[in-house]
């Protein structure tokens, strides 16, 4: 029988090194994918989840139970993220005389949806204030209250920004037909 995250969290939180090592498998690849979509290539996704991974097993301790183990790592992932950017705005751009790198072959995920190189490319031209509630809300179904909390940014300015970035995304899709592609079902 599978343990489930709470068990895993608390035997790990008590130095369960086999719980630990279970935890952070049975979430890597959804950690990874926030990271890569966050970041937008598999370089910085690679860095933002390791220090994801890393946050999370210091921070276990802390861990408090009110929102799901899954819900938490997503938190932890999308703060590595935002730091990844951060440091990636401090790194110099290449110049034409330095070597570029090859980009990255798709990921899996991306292999598996149809139209996943299209969104990609759109999320990516997206700002990253509004890229990002949308990544969150949209893809990994965090309500409301949740991406505020992990933005630190009032529930308002979550709902604007979520709206602002669907209208982005439909018109870099071709999407738009006069009227704001939003789910108005949302709720918080």
């Amino acid at each position: 029988m599978e343990r489930s995250d709470e068990d895993l969290v608390r035997f790990a939180a008590a130095g369960d090194r086999s719980a630990l090592e279970d935890l952070l498998g049975r979430h890597h690849d959804r950690i990874w994918s926030v990271c890569r979509r966050i970041t937008g290539n598999d370089a910085d996704a690679a860095d933002a989840t390791q220090e994801a991974l890393l946050a999370i097993v210091r921070g276990l301790d802390r861990f408090d139970g009110r929102a799901s183990f899954r819900t938490w790592s997503y938190r932890v992932a999308t703060n590595a993220c935002l730091d990844e950017l951060r440091r990636r705005r401090r790194r110099p751009e290449p110049t034409d005389l330095q070597e570029h790198e090859p980009p990255p072959p798709p990921t899996v995920f991306e292999d598996r949806l149809a139209e996943g190189d299209r969104l990609s490319t759109a999320l990516a031209e997206l700002d990253e204030k509004f890229r990002i509630p949308v990544i969150l809300r949209d893809v990994y179904d965090l309500d409301y209250a949740e991406i505020s909390e992990t933005l630190g940014i009032p529930p308002g300015t979550v709902r604007s920004r979520i709206a602002r970035g669907r209208g982005h995304l439909a018109e870099l899709l071709g999407t738009r037909s006069g009227s704001p592609d939003v789910n108005t079902d949302d709720h918080a």
